[in-house]
């Protein structure tokens, strides 16, 4: 009998279940709720309990959240919810309600709001739909990540549109006119990131929209970094579309992003890939078969079945900012890079400081490099040490990069200033 009941333990465990059978302990313990802390704790102990919502394991200090951020309990309750639900009823249903409460959230109205996958999803919906043709420029970085550089690079080998780069200034001024100098009549697109992936400098994306709209211009925003650090407000900013994720900042589940197209330019952004759900009505029996149209929102870019899990998490993703504040969370990102920020100026001649000191131009991320080791060497110093980083790579910059987020602290961020005093 012990024999029969080991073999279907490691069964269930093969599939993965954690399933309470007589005699057979349970294998996957469940989630713990968790229970916001009360307003009126002081902040080192508020941020604290914030900690003990993620599951995030404390043998380690985590500063890559610019890469991946983990979700909190409530948001895996929710998918855990979800997905027992759906394979209970076999009802999968649609992510309609959580699409009105993102758009909410974004602070844009429903119909302009696509459900993606990811930010370089959006990203190719933008590049390929816009109307571009042989010798039309689009603005883009040196500091570009593949999701941003990619589609753009890929249509301008497909269709000759030419692609105009330029290198990050340090002052948000200093790239305001550099872009405005960059424009001229052939300019279709300003296809910038909202935050850059290497060096996590902000750009002046509402004066940068505001001078696009008034030469003629699409601004196509790579926004991967900007939902969940920012209180953002994208009707406000101005833009004429912005992609971006829920699986970084806003700490929802991964494989869930969003496309922002303003209304009236849905029909200047051509859907190119369509299925159920994009069109007004389709005839395959005339002669000849007829599409019909496309619906008057964003949906007309995503299409067909859809998780239902996955958009339930990211609505309990942003559930848990706002019970938080967004304003608090922005406030409290701010602050930890801030110290961050200054704790690496202590360093003196060690480093090279490659983020920008205006901190206008700054919030969630800071990047250095060492003036003794390469960055491969020091990763690995750093890897040993229990601290997880990002190398950054792209333009050649040969760096390390820090990102923090609400569930690290103070303490965190100075034992990293600490073990870099003394290993440089």
């Amino acid at each position: 009998m012990k024999g029969n009941m080991n073999q279907r333990r490691t069964f269930l465990q093969k599939l993965g279940l954690g399933l309470i059978l007589p005699g057979i302990p349970e294998l996957t313990p469940p989630l713990p709720d968790f229970l916001f802390p009360k307003s009126d704790l002081s902040p080192s102990e508020y941020w604290k309990q914030i900690r003990d919502a993620f599951p995030l394991s404390k043998s380690r200090v985590y500063f890559n959240n610019g890469t991946f951020g983990p979700a909190p309990y409530p948001v895996l309750k929710k998918l855990e919810e979800i997905n027992l639900s759906v394979s209970t009823t076999g009802e999968y249903g649609n992510s309609n309600k959580e699409r009105a409460d993102l758009a909410r959230f974004l602070n844009v109205e429903t119909e302009e709001l696509s459900l993606t996958h990811n930010t370089t999803e959006g990203i190719n919906i933008m590049a390929w739909g816009l109307p571009l043709k042989s010798g039309d420029e689009v603005i883009l970085t040196t500091h570009d990540h593949a999701g941003n550089a990619l589609p753009w690079l890929n249509r301008a080998k497909l269709h000759g549109i030419v692609l105009k780069t330029f290198s990050p200034k340090n002052t948000q001024e200093e790239n305001f006119d550099l872009i405005k100098s960059l424009c001229g009549p052939k300019t279709k697109v300003i296809a910038i990131p909202h935050i850059t992936c290497t060096t996590g400098l902000v750009f002046p994306i509402r004066q940068i929209c505001e001078f696009a709209k008034n030469q003629g211009i699409f601004t196509a925003i790579d926004g991967a970094h900007g939902a969940g650090t920012f209180d953002l407000d994208l009707t406000s900013l101005g833009c004429d579309f912005y992609a971006g994720c829920f699986h970084k900042w806003l700490l929802g589940p991964s494989g869930t992003g969003f496309l922002y197209v303003k209304r009236e330019k849905l029909d200047e952004l051509q859907a190119i890939q369509i299925g159920g759900y994009s069109d007004l009505g389709w005839d395959m029996l005339s002669n000849p078969p007829e599409l019909k149209g496309y619906v008057p929102t964003a949906h007309r870019y995503d299409y067909g079945t859809q998780s239902k899990a996955l958009f339930a998490g990211v609505k309990a993703a942003t559930d848990f900012h706002l019970e938080i504040g967004k304003a608090k969370v922005e406030q409290r990102i701010r602050q930890l890079s801030g110290l961050l920020f200054d704790g690496l100026g202590t360093l003196g001649e060690k480093i090279e400081i490659l983020t920008p000191e205006e901190s206008s131009s700054r919030i969630s991320m800071v990047t250095f490099r060492s003036n003794r080791l390469s960055s491969e060497e020091l990763n690995t110093l750093m890897g040993q040490a229990g601290f997880r980083v990002r190398l950054i790579h792209e333009a050649n910059l040969n760096a390390i990069r820090v990102s923090t987020h609400i569930y690290n602290s103070e303490e965190e961020v100075q034992q990293f200033i600490h073990f870099l005093a003394n290993t440089l």
